[in-house]
């Protein structure tokens, strides 16, 4: 073929221009391609091209599915997983850990033998991970899966895991071990209390989020904001590192009452399942950051004789439901998320096949 060959893509519409004295166009839609006669020859060839051509801009697609714990997330990421032939990607960091099985209600062994599942089950308790160390090796593991998959599937409702992945943050800062013995000692001296009020004050928007009585992540946001002299909440990009795929924000919503029932009735059925039994076999590891949470942390103050275990009990309904709320409010500050009934299914799966035939 004589003279250039160029393309441009204007919505999914490809105009092909063949350069020399003598030029001609032709719109292809959808990839059925109507050439002039006069260069029925060259069909092959150009066919050839636009296939490779097709196949290098062909856009992947990334559906994110959120909400807060109880709200439904798991039942619904099956559903679409087998819809979509996706394996899906857990945007959890609880879950990530080894051996906190009914305490962070991951899916049954049996679910995830069926279905794959990234990011359960990953690292061991005693290590320490962050939510950059979750972007770097998820965004490795979606530039692999996607060689294979048009569409992927991240559920999950740690906030920042999510935000890490679709747009990526800011540098954090070196803390300086001045800064981190200063923070660790205010919290030995003067008690949780105290760092969670200071972070109220520095940081009214990360406050609203965290899980404060998570004492690691608050000490951790204020060794940033005591270094950097900045809201941990800024290094968050404001604008948004580009991603080699197009990701889709489902936000599913229950009623509180309904919501908190679900809490309630969950976390019954954890204790039935043998969570108090987990919690024992993990007591002599309570030091560890990752058995700082919810579930475990009452369960560890019952076994030293400060609550009964109903106390121990309801203290983890009552703690579960302030986390929930804390999840709302991660998701009002962002106009991204299409929001959803949590029961809504064929309207969901509507949404999603629109916005995958748009783009």
């Amino acid at each position: 073929m004589n003279g250039r060959l160029k393309y441009i893509n204007r919505k999914g519409n490809w105009i092909i221009t063949s350069g020399g004295c003598k030029k001609w166009k032709q719109v292809i839609d959808n990839g059925i391609f109507h050439l002039p006669s006069s260069i029925s020859k060259q069909i092959s060839i150009t066919f050839a091209l636009l296939t490779i051509h097709l196949k290098i801009v062909q856009q992947k697609h990334l559906i994110v599915l959120s909400g807060p714990t109880a709200v439904g997330k798991t039942a619904l990421s099956l559903q679409l997983a087998e819809r979509y032939d996706t394996p899906i990607i857990s945007a959890d960091s609880r879950q990530i850990y080894r051996r906190m099985d009914i305490g962070t209600a991951k899916p049954p062994k049996d679910i995830l033998e069926a279905i794959p599942h990234h990011f359960i089950d990953h690292i061991d308790l005693e290590e320490v991970y962050s939510a950059g160390q979750f972007e770097r090796e998820a965004l490795c593991l979606l530039d692999d899966l996607f060689k294979t998959h048009e569409v992927l599937l991240l559920t999950g409702g740690t906030g920042l895991y999510i935000d890490a992945v679709c747009e990526g943050f800011d540098p954090l800062p070196t803390i300086s071990y001045q800064i981190k013995q200063s923070v660790r000692q205010d919290l030995q001296r003067q008690g949780l209390r105290v760092l969670q009020n200071e972070l109220r004050h520095k940081d009214p928007d990360y406050y609203q989020e965290v899980d404060l009585q998570n004492s690691r992540r608050v000490t951790r946001a204020l060794e940033v904001i005591r270094q950097s002299g900045r809201p941990f909440s800024s290094f968050r990009n404001r604008k948004t590192t580009p991603r080699p795929f197009v990701s889709h924000y489902i936000r599913l919503y229950r009623e509180r009452t309904i919501l908190h029932e679900r809490i309630n009735r969950r976390v019954n059925e954890m204790v039935k399942s043998g969570l108090i039994e987990e919690a024992r076999s993990l007591y002599p590891l309570r030091h560890l950051q990752a058995l700082d949470t919810v579930g475990y942390r009452e369960l560890f103050r019952y076994f030293d004789g400060d609550w009964t275990l109903e106390e121990a009990i309801e203290k983890i309904k009552t703690h579960t439901r302030r986390y929930a709320k804390r999840q709302e409010t991660w998701f009002r500050r962002s106009d991204k998320w299409e929001t959803f009934p949590a029961d809504a299914t064929g309207k969901i799966i509507t949404w999603i096949d629109q916005k995958l035939h748009d783009h």
